[in-house]
């Protein structure tokens, strides 16, 4: 089997593998495309939290995309934790000298634990700059809340965020409502013409750990293979639930996803 398609991933590494980098390679593997990656920041972090971030110098991260961009090549672009306002405009200045397409964001800004991985500033930065660069975002509900401003207590509020998410620049938004304690989770996908609503039950685990990190990845893999935003985010959604139903149950805290599930069992179509 030869990789159908190069996906570019610009994020953090997590050292227990779950998230971050390591889900993403994971993911686009699994998923039968070839992953490139340029390592914005170094984490020292297991299933129970994050104890250290150590970013890596904008001139490396600069590097690293320019030798894969000047040499391979890529069909899509994963983007998710530039951890700095320095880094944001260095990805920023690169995607747009390149002329690149298809980047699916995942605007990581605060880990399972609880620990924030993005200052305010960095934050405004990523609105105003990136988003508007996106032919899709993924916020989760916290995520979004900071980037409107408002809270997100319902299904109609998700539609309303979506939407405000949609205006500051990006082509599509795929906000998802996972945080809900309620039994069905809705994921709203906003698109220029139309709002599609994917449900789902809600998987009662503690093994959710970089969701957010291979959903992204599942989304640009499943783009950069041609397929359009609607048909990649039912694929993607269903291969992180499959992923969570057969997790590992590694670690004691959020443990990770089984990234093989495709693999592992017979029974599961993507």
């Amino acid at each position: 089997m030869y990789p159908k398609s190069r996906v570019l991933i610009i994020a953090g590494s997590d050292s227990c593998g779950g998230a971050g980098i390591q889900a993403d390679i994971k993911t686009v593997t699994a998923l039968g495309s070839y992953a490139m990656t340029a390592v914005t920041a170094v984490t020292a972090q297991n299933t129970k939290g994050v104890k250290k971030i150590t970013p890596i110098p904008t001139k490396n991260v600069e590097a690293q995309l320019m030798m894969v961009l000047d040499d391979i090549g890529v069909d899509a672009v994963k983007i998710g934790m530039l951890h700095n306002k320095s880094i944001i405009k260095c990805v920023c200045k690169i995607l747009k000298k390149y002329n690149l397409k298809n980047i699916i964001i995942d605007p990581v800004m605060v880990a399972k634990s609880g620990t924030k991985l993005i200052n305010d500033d960095s934050i405004i930065c990523l609105r105003r700059f990136l988003l508007p660069l996106a032919r899709l975002v993924t916020p989760n509900l916290p995520e979004a809340e900071v980037l409107t401003g408002h809270s997100i207590l319902t299904k109609k509020d998700m539609i309303i965020a979506a939407k405000k998410i949609l205006n500051m620049g990006p082509k599509n938004v795929l906000l998802k409502g996972g945080h809900f304690n309620g039994k069905i989770i809705f994921d709203i996908l906003a698109t220029k013409k139309r709002i599609e609503i994917f449900s789902k039950k809600k998987i009662k685990t503690r093994n959710t750990h970089g969701t957010g990190c291979t959903l992204s990845s599942a989304l640009a893999t499943c783009i950069s293979q041609k397929m359009n935003v609607f048909k990649s985010c039912k694929i993607s959604l269903n291969y992180v639930n499959k992923a969570i139903m057969f997790a590992p149950n590694y670690g004691k805290g959020f443990g990770p996803l089984n990234h093989l599930v495709l693999f592992n069992s017979k029974k599961i179509n993507v």
